[in-house]
């Protein structure tokens, strides 16, 4: 794909062109009308139901757990960046330790959710199958 860029266009204008043609393709592909999906074959919403644990007991906890999953693997991933941008010595001193410091008060904070919900920072881990554990150990 060519993509022509004017010079006066901001950086990673043709990305975002190409991005957006690939997008208008890839919906192109979908079916129209819901009829024109292929019915569900017998028997096959049966497992998903068996797999699923649907107890209303356990819905806060099972809610919870998956909030601070996705906050787990957002600090990690805002930790990552950090020690990214301190090798690369884009902060001054204040700024590593004021960043230091607000990431240790996340990470405690996320332990006392976990323990008030008696989870353990494990339990967040989600498998993905064959892509392995969502994070890292």
């Amino acid at each position: 794909m060519t993509t022509v860029t004017n010079p006066s266009d901001p950086p990673y204008a043709d990305r975002r062109r190409e991005v957006a043609e690939a997008a208008t393709r890839a919906f192109s592909l979908l079916p129209a009308r819901p009829e024109e999906v292929a019915p569900p074959r017998a028997g096959r919403g049966r497992g998903a139901a068996r797999r699923l644990r649907t107890d209303p007991d356990t819905v806060e906890r099972d809610l919870v757990k998956l909030v601070l999953t996705i906050v787990e693997l957002l600090r990690q991933l805002m930790e990552r960046q950090a020690l990214h941008r301190v090798d690369q010595g884009d902060l001054t001193e204040a700024q590593e330790e004021r960043l230091g410091l607000t990431l240790m008060i996340l990470h405690d904070r996320m332990a006392e959710l976990c323990d008030r919900y008696g989870l353990t920072m494990a339990d967040l881990n989600l498998d993905l199958g064959p892509l392995g554990p969502l994070l890292p150990p």
